[in-house]
């Protein structure tokens, strides 16, 4: 039998006639990467097969990148998406099988039939939910949902397109290099921060599509990418037509900050609420004929929303196979590009698609968070099965304290936990400073004994932008609070207010050297005493046209880095804190990130333009002019690291912890933990500490990269709670203090991983 052949021109008009065991039948459409065809197996099911191009099977990265969309695409697979049913990323060209799903998309059948009606919206919104909660809850953001990327089948609506990824996404993409996904439905940090989005970007696009659902348009419509791009980070969405009983939550959903986005179960809880009339139905669009035309994809049905973001990208793979000591492993992390979808106007084709970053972007919000004092280290959301006498302790004053039976431990301290009691929930962040571990909760600061977790005292504090663990300083403890307009200084031994002042509008907040350093709207920086309040300085950074400043253990200084627009070269600029004088000033080639500073030199990640991969790690020495790179093996997406001596650890989305030795210039061991989402790292010279997402704290060996000891995991009530970024555990003086998602503070020795 011939192969069949399709009507187009160039290297894909020659179809193959097999992919594995599956016949390939008619082509739905072809997307950046690959060709998706209707397929089916020897039992006559029916498939939708993505079959990679050819030029893109010839490249041995690409075929990576693919190999970790089939891992992840596996790992998403449920009730709301396109199942994943075979894949082979070996095959000369490699292809992945899912489910074909029968129904038009999100955008077909508001183009075909018009808005929604309200019942009709609940249920959309209910299920897109459940569907987000899913995904979420295995460490995936989408990062491109939106009408297109949802189809409306029989049995409720299901999410595909996990991360489609292709050299050119859209003309914002293009001009920046670094923007992922499709700018009227991107959330305003996916804008500012686009390497630091998390599981609350999903809920704002939610709230995009809805309001194209309700209306026909998008919140924050515009012809024009770079007009919807300032309307999204600057405007309030138009939700004119939107029924009355859902527009409250959907303008929830729209929020601009992402903690003050609902999560997904916070969203189904609400909806049910909204009528009684809620019923959890199969959604059946009214339309739907039984027999309609065949299948088609956005791009090719003349959808003029579809045609221009069919392909955008989510994010790319990380945590791809590595090698342990060097040797290869096959493990995969989050999914690359890919997802399929197809959409007629009776039936239409879904593959499921690679995962979207695992929280990539998301999780380099930790790391962003060592603004606001990269010494102290935030714990992590960890449970406990500690050795020793293992006392807990209410978080309530007076309460009684409880102990577990003892295990084998080191010597002298045995551990403690502290069970949570203040309003919130949730993991604290935590950090050591005048003698107190210092935590804080959405409302909350409080203080803890560090030698037994007895509580001290609680102070109730707003939350400010910056977010992370309070800020010890000039022997007082900040906590930002009213949106960046007010600082409120607290004494750490009693947890009095000491000093409350007004001050000028921040994005930014900092603290090194005694100084708080606040970055107004347009780039002017304030040097503030942390100690007595008085403003020091206050002027522009040279060459920082907007500073974001990250402060080291290693280091007195500030550092700020900003990548050119066309992301080849990156401008670092040390500042002294007390006096806002710039102390050094370079560019270094490509896009880089600092991540530590040991003996005066700084330490920075290299990432991949396209998708922001970490590809290496950057040592940058001032006094010298000397800047070393080691390449990675296998680039990581969404790296947090840590510096320890001249030792760089770098954790991945997907589980991939690596250790760099900079001044071996290798790499000196890769583990793969099997933990999906984990907090940035802490080392202490003899072992690496990292927090996931579902409690666990894991201590690896900083020599050999063995894994040696492994709390229990402990989600609680809160599980359905994916936060945008895991604290980091807080190492100091022999012993790892960390948090829970149930809310428990605990400590354990640092010493004895093994004895956990």
């Amino acid at each position: 039998m011939a192969p069949r052949r399709n009507t187009g021109a160039g290297a894909e008009a020659e179809l193959p006639e097999y992919a594995g065991h599956y016949l390939l039948e008619s082509r739905l459409g072809s997307g950046g990467m690959g060709v998706v065809h209707l397929a089916r197996s020897p039992s006559g099911m029916r498939l939708a097969v993505k079959v990679v191009h050819a030029e893109f099977a010839r490249d041995p990265e690409f075929r990576g990148r693919f190999r970790q969309e089939i891992v992840a695409a596996r790992r998403v697979s449920g009730a709301f998406t396109a199942p994943v049913v075979d894949a082979d990323a070996e095959a000369e060209r490699p292809w992945m099988a899912t489910l074909f799903i029968p129904g038009p998309t999100l955008s077909e059948h508001v183009k075909q039939n018009g808005p929604m009606g309200a019942a009709e919206l609940r249920r959309l919104m209910a299920g897109l939910a459940e569907a987000l909660r899913d995904i979420h809850r295995v460490g995936v953001v989408h990062r491109d949902l939106k009408p297109s990327n949802v189809l409306l089948a029989e049995d409720g609506p299901k999410v595909i397109d996990f991360g489609i990824s292709r050299p050119k996404d859209s003309e914002l993409r293009t001009e920046t290099g670094k923007l992922i996904g499709t700018p009227p439905f991107m959330a305003p940090e996916q804008f500012r921060r686009p390497r630091q989005v998390g599981p609350a970007a999903d809920i704002f696009a939610l709230g995009s599509v809805m309001v194209h659902a309700a209306t026909g348009r998008g919140p924050f419509d515009s012809d024009s990418p770079y007009v919807v791009a300032y309307s999204v980070v600057h405007d309030e969405p138009d939700l004119t037509g939107v029924p009355g009983n859902l527009a409250p939550l959907v303008r929830r959903c729209l929020a601009k900050e992402p903690e003050e986005r609902p999560t997904p179960d916070e969203l189904m809880r609400e909806l049910r609420s909204v009528a009684a009339s809620y019923d959890t139905q199969a959604f059946i669009p009214a339309q739907r004929a039984a027999d309609g035309p065949s299948p088609s994809v956005p791009g090719e049905s003349g959808d003029d929303e579809s045609s221009r973001d069919s392909g955008n990208s989510g994010a790319t793979g990380g945590g791809r196979g590595a090698e342990r000591k060097e040797s290869a492993s096959a493990r995969g992390g989050a999914g690359a590009s890919g997802g399929w979808a197809g959409a007629g106007g009776g039936g239409a084709g879904a593959g499921g698609g690679g995962a979207g970053a695992g929280g990539g972007g998301a999780q380099r919000a930790a790391v962003r968070r060592r603004r606001l004092g990269r010494v102290l280290l935030a714990a992590g959301a960890v449970a406990l099965l500690a050795g020793g006498a293992l006392a807990v302790v209410p978080l309530i004053d007076g309460g009684p304290a409880r102990s577990a039976a003892p295990r084998s431990a080191p010597a002298g301290f045995a551990g403690w936990e502290a069970e949570a009691a203040v309003a919130g929930g949730g993991a604290a962040e935590c950090a050591q400073g005048g003698g107190r571990l210092l935590c804080a909760r959405p409302g909350m600061v409080f203080a803890l004994d560090p030698g037994d977790g007895r509580l001290l005292w609680r102070h109730p504090a707003a939350r400010g932008r910056a977010g992370g663990p309070p800020v010890v300083a000039g022997g007082l403890v900040y906590a930002p609070a009213d949106q960046g307009r007010r600082l409120e200084a607290l004494d750490p031994a009693s947890g009095e207010v000491r000093r409350s002042q007004d001050v000028p509008a921040y994005s930014g907040f900092s603290a090194v050297g005694g100084m708080l350093l606040l970055t107004g709207a347009h780039g002017t920086v304030t040097g503030v005493d942390a100690a007595t309040g008085a403003t020091v300085w206050s002027h522009r950074i040279p060459g920082q046209a907007m500073p974001s400043f990250e402060a080291f253990a290693g280091s007195p200084l500030a550092f700020s880095a900003s990548v050119s627009g066309d992301g080849k070269h990156t401008r670092v600029t040390a500042v002294n804190p007390r006096t806002g004088d710039v102390r050094w000033d370079t560019r270094l080639d490509g896009m880089l990130e600092p991540v530590g500073a040991e003996d005066g030199s700084v330490y920075l990640l290299a990432l991949d333009r396209a998708y922001g991969e970490a590809t290496g790690v950057v040592r940058h020495s001032p006094a010298t002019g000397v800047t070393r790179r080691v390449a990675l093996p296998v680039s990581r997406q969404g790296v947090q690291a840590t510096v320890r001596g001249d030792v760089v650890y770098l954790m991945a989305v997907g589980g991939s912890l690596d250790a760099v030795d900079m001044g071996a210039r290798r790499r000196l061991w890769s583990l793969e933990t099997s933990v999906s989402r984990a907090s940035a790292p802490s080392a202490d010279g003899d072992h690496v500490y990292v927090t996931a997402a579902d409690g666990r704290l894991l201590g690896v060996d900083a020599r050999s990269g063995d894994l040696v000891g492994q709390t229990r995991a402990r989600l609680g009530s809160g599980a359905d709670r994916v936060p945008a970024a895991l604290p980091v555990p807080v190492v100091s003086g022999g012993r790892v203090y960390a948090s829970a998602p149930d809310g428990t503070v605990f400590a354990v020795p640092a010493g004895a991983p093994g004895d956990w």
